[in-house]
């Protein structure tokens, strides 16, 4: 309930800002809640605290490349084409939200582990998706079938993950998006079918 309501999202939009610009240890509920335009108070009835907010960022924005993600995997396209849009789409998002990559490429790596812990149980809907692009190309013959859905798994959002923190750490000086068609054809030719 509380999700759908505008002043959730306003919060939401504020915190990535301002941890992006600010980092998250020193980004207090009270800058926040002044750059959603909300008193201090309003930010405790949607969030319990400060890593609530940095969860419930996370979550939401995963969410959002998980809807497209499944809207791709419906596309009478092959398991390969779905593994380029996969990366495009990725890459896209982020660099069209510098403050939401700055937040997801470095500010969540410097959480403490039982934050992470839960960071990864709100990723892990996203990489069941991926498996389900790898099985399906596994399955229709475009990748190769002795392959290790796991290590794939691993490879390819790694490989994707660590283009966009390069893309971030260099101050976004080039077009991440324009990397796409090179990161899913390497990719593609350490997967596919002999």
């Amino acid at each position: 309930m509380k999700k759908e309501k505008p002043k959730y999202r306003q919060i939401i939009d504020a915190a990535i800002v301002v941890i992006a610009e600010n980092g998250y240890h020193q980004s207090q509920v009270s800058k926040i809640a002044k750059q959603a335009g909300v008193a201090d108070g309003t930010i405790y009835l949607y969030f319990k605290n400060k890593e609530d907010i940095l969860i419930s960022v996370f979550d939401e924005k995963m969410e959002m490349f998980a809807d497209r993600l499944r809207e791709i995997i419906e596309e009478p396209i092959t398991a390969s084409d779905k593994l380029y849009k996969m990366v495009e789409n990725h890459f896209t998002v982020l660099s069209a939200d510098r403050h939401l990559a700055t937040v997801t490429q470095l500010e969540l790596r410097q959480s403490n582990l039982a934050l992470r812990m839960r960071i990864n149980a709100v990723l892990k809907n996203y990489l069941v998706l991926l498996d389900t692009i790898l099985k399906e190309g596994i399955a229709n013959g475009e990748f190769d079938k002795d392959m290790d859905i796991r290590l794939a798994r691993q490879m390819v959002f790694g490989t994707i993950d660590e283009t966009t923190t390069t893309w971030v750490m260099n101050e976004y000086k080039y077009n991440l998006v324009a990397l796409s068609p090179k990161v899913h054809q390497l990719l593609s030719n350490a997967i596919k079918a002999e």
